[in-house]
């Protein structure tokens, strides 16, 4: 089965190819820079990008599968969570293209797209899937979500931020010592060359419970720089290590925690932040069962996720996904 799957819910206008929800056929991923000089998204502008490249992209995205539209046995995109005016660019022109093409619709979860990119291949050697039960995270720049998946498509909430997702106080600490947008990848660059013990800064344990908190994190980092600035040039490599332990280490702290609670049979990541190489290195040296990591070009939003999602959407009928958009659609 062949789904052409949209994503539009932030800053990447991604469309892909993908064949019974696991082999990658084409997988095109339009970055917007426009951002980059506010270091951070602004929707509206966020939503225009969207309009200019999505067109293209789905051109491109089904001339590298070798297929045309009619080939296709279904059209997928998300439909939350994310910015409301991105996720309609994305939704509306993904029923626009079934109903011209007499092809069935399938609005799909973010969130889930980024636990069904563990199932994605693009190599002649075809990968287990994931042992089921696991323990997911999802981190992104939005989101850091710790959940229970029993099932396909049956997760369990164990834990969410309260306040700050991992992503956005990376992008904010990152902002703070001058480096460049998105901060996850600026920031782990930086802590390469820093010392990750230089500076104690605090973490919200949350005690008795899997959810987590970095605005409190965030807010020690900016006083921290503020008095280092006060010294002399701030080291930025020290303060950019110590932040990426603090984060860190919260993360794998819960999410070993729930494996050895669960039993789990495995443990996957998805969303951009577990790209970050220390969170992945320091789940697997607390957790004893498998990790599953997606490559790196599908931690980060893009189109075949969503149309892994779709596939096991149709296969494994549970929660009917909603007919509109909706910006806060939980995983759980």
């Amino acid at each position: 089965m062949r789904i052409l799957a949209i994503e539009t819910s932030c800053d990447e206008t991604a469309v892909a190819v993908v064949e019974d929800g696991r082999r990658i056929r084409a997988n095109v991923i339009a970055t917007q820079l426009a951002h980059q000089a506010t270091g951070g998204i602004i929707p509206e502008v966020a939503a225009r990008e969207h309009l200019r490249s999505i067109d293209p992209i789905t051109d491109k995205a089904l001339r590298d599968a070798g297929v045309e539209l009619k080939a296709v046995d279904a059209v997928a995109a998300t439909v939350g969570p994310g910015l409301v005016g991105c996720l309609l660019v994305g939704a509306n022109y993904g029923r626009g293209l079934a109903l011209a093409a007499g092809l069935p619709f399938i609005g799909v979860n973010h969130l889930e797209g980024h636990v069904y990119a563990n199932w994605l291949y693009d190599t002649e050697d075809v990968p287990p899937e994931p042992e089921l039960p696991a323990v997911v995270l999802v981190v992104s720049g939005a989101h850091s979500d710790l959940v229970l998946m029993e099932a396909h498509r049956r997760f369990r909430l164990l834990g969410r931020t309260i306040d700050d997702a991992a992503g956005e106080a990376f992008d904010k600490v990152a902002r703070l010592l001058g480096l460049g947008f998105p901060g996850g990848p600026e920031i782990e660059r930086a802590a390469k060359d820093g010392n990750p013990s230089a500076y104690p800064l605090p973490k919200a344990w949350l005690a008795d419970r899997y959810d987590f908190s970095f605005s409190g994190l965030k807010t020690a980092t900016l006083r921290l720089v503020r008095s280092l600035e006060e010294k002399g040039p701030v080291p930025v490599g020290d303060v950019a290590a110590s932040f990426q332990k603090a984060v860190v280490d919260a993360l794998a702290e819960k999410t070993a925690r729930a494996v050895a609670e669960h039993g789990v049979r495995s443990v996957m990541l998805g969303g951009g932040v577990a790209a970050n190489t220390a969170l992945r290195a320091e789940i697997q040296r607390r957790v004893a069962v498998p990790l599953r990591v997606p490559p790196l070009r599908l931690c980060t939003d893009n189109g075949a996720m969503v149309g892994a999602a779709a596939f096991y959407s149709l296969r494994h009928r549970g929660p009917e996904m909603p007919a509109g958009v909706r910006s806060n659609l939980p995983l759980a």
